[in-house]
């Protein structure tokens, strides 16, 4: 896939590099992408992009995601 951007100076101080971390931080702050992905998306590990997704601010984990896990553990046989 290829975006083009337009000649703006807001962009100026951005690489490529940068511009994919931040479009793959946002993606995943929206909850449309999980974090695997954009971390392929920001082209780094997972630890970096959860690095990045701290420095932002942005849940990497959330209470939904603990609900989810806890009806999952439920569900698996004791024993």
């Amino acid at each position: 896939m290829t975006i083009t951007l337009p000649d703006d100076p807001a962009l100026l101080s951005l690489d490529e590099a940068q511009i994919r971390l931040e479009v793959a931080c946002g993606l995943f702050a929206s909850g449309r992408i999980s974090r695997g992905v954009g971390a392929r998306i920001a082209g780094v590990d997972r630890a970096t992009f959860d690095e990045a997704l701290f420095v932002r601010h942005i849940a990497s984990y959330t209470s939904g995601m603990l609900d989810q896990d806890l009806a999952t553990w439920e569900t698996m046989p004791k024993g």
